[in-house]
């Protein structure tokens, strides 16, 4: 009878087991001689956060247009997940992994949100919520459609300024800050910034000329953010002293953004004491060296597209300046 007992105890508290773990929960302790469990606070909230994705397109749409939004989980158990939508912080009635909004309104515009449920036998629990999608609902005439991410230095940006109803176009111009850009006859919509550089960030804007039954109509578009990074950033150095206080050694930890599309060529990293290299080029941005005073720096190189960046230098200790000799007297 306790043999049975102890058999059905420790197969339930496996099936638990079990479920704790696909929903990426923590148990500290088993005990399996006495059959006793000590199961640490069960979180109510996943290790990994969903993913969202704007499936239509492009995330400034004409009110009437349909937005299509899709939800993954990253879960490698291919659990079976309820889906929740928010816009803002507020939850939306559907429940699928795929949200769609047809015939749209202006009042749907704002930040898109997904996240993950799902009931386990010790409760339920959700991943982190996804970062926001913004979709952008408009109700004018003119929309000027650009990239929802950040464009790279020496790329080519596209952006397009739609028409509601697509009519033949007369004219479009386009705007940076309020200030004209370009300017195009024709009928193609798309307008072409090549090389781009730093000074290309802004808020853009067009107007569009077109004509219905011989009389001219013009609108100009709300304007919309351009973002535009470097490939390679410029190194910040950090300092963690008494990083090993036997060895009396510090880190140095060269932080900085690489932007390069997959895949990325290899960055290489170089660390510096008074301008002097110390070590050879590593592929991880951190050096563990000699506490010393003195000022320290780093440098980020990525020698397949030809690019360089060196932090600015920063001190490190009590730096001994040397004094000025007195002149002698004779």
């Amino acid at each position: 009878m306790n043999q049975i007992f102890f058999t059905n105890i420790l197969s339930i508290c496996t099936d638990i087991i079990l479920e704790v773990i696909s929903g990426f929960t923590l148990i500290t302790k088993i005990d399996p001689l006495n059959v006793i469990f000590f199961f640490s606070a069960v979180p109510t909230e996943t290790s990994f956060r969903a993913n969202i994705e704007l499936v239509s397109g492009h995330s400034r749409i004409f009110s009437g247009e349909r937005a299509h939004l899709r939800c993954s989980i990253p879960d490698v158990h291919r659990s079976n997940w309820t889906y929740l939508w928010f816009r803002g912080s507020e939850e939306l009635s559907q429940t699928g992994q795929e949200l769609n909004l047809l015939n749209t309104k202006v009042q749907e515009s704002g930040k898109y949100y997904c996240q993950g449920t799902r009931n386990t036998k010790v409760g339920k629990i959700r991943t982190q919520q996804s970062v926001p999608v913004e979709l952008k609902v408009d109700g004018g005439w003119v929309i000027l459609q650009v990239p929802q991410h950040p464009q790279l230095v020496g790329s080519t940006l596209e952006v397009t300024c739609r028409v509601r109803g697509n009519p033949r176009l007369e004219e479009i111009i386009l705007y940076k800050d309020g200030v004209e850009v370009m300017r195009q006859n024709g009928h193609e919509p798309d307008f072409y910034l090549t090389n781009l550089s730093l000074e290309d960030l802004g808020v853009y804007s067009c107007r569009a000329s077109w004509d219905v039954r011989g009389r001219t109509h013009s609108a100009i578009s709300a304007g919309a953010h351009v973002q535009i990074l470097e490939v390679l950033s410029q190194p910040i150095l950090k300092i963690i002293p008494n990083y090993d206080t036997q060895l009396k050694r510090m880190k140095l930890i060269c932080h900085v953004q690489y932007n390069a599309p997959a895949p990325a060529p290899p960055i290489d990293f170089y660390f510096y004491k008074n301008n002097r290299r110390l070590g050879p080029a590593t592929s991880d941005n951190y050096n563990v060296v000699k506490q010393t005073p003195g000022p320290y720096s780093c440098k980020a190189r990525v020698p397949q597209l030809g690019l360089s960046k060196s932090s600015e230098p920063k001190n490190f200790g009590q730096i001994r300046v040397a004094q000025p000799q007195r002149p002698s007297h004779l």
